[in-house]
């Protein structure tokens, strides 16, 4: 899956969106990643992962972020084109 916009589950650290640079057993790094904090549209980040938001207005997925190394991976699920685009499409949420 290296090279493949993914969204993976951490133990203690959440959930994120990028393209998989490296894993080395529960390490993962990630390139242009977004946790994804909240978000709405999918019961669940296997449904996010195949088909997207169905409402992207209502999620709240961060800035992207150039690198991030993410340690106590516990899912690692590839992403369709389809939800690439959705969720590459949420705007971002932030403190203004």
């Amino acid at each position: 899956m290296i090279g493949k916009k993914v969204i993976i589950r951490a133990d203690r650290s959440g959930v994120f969106f990028g393209t998989l640079k490296e894993k080395n057993g529960s390490e993962v790094t990630l390139t242009n990643c977004r946790r994804l904090w909240c978000w709405y549209g999918a019961a669940s980040i296997s449904q996010l992962a195949v088909e997207g938001t169905k409402s992207p207005s209502e999620c709240k997925f961060t800035l992207v972020v150039p690198t991030i190394t993410i340690l106590g991976v516990i899912e690692i699920i590839p992403c369709t084109e389809e939800a690439v685009k959705s969720i590459e499409e949420v705007s971002v949420w932030k403190n203004r």
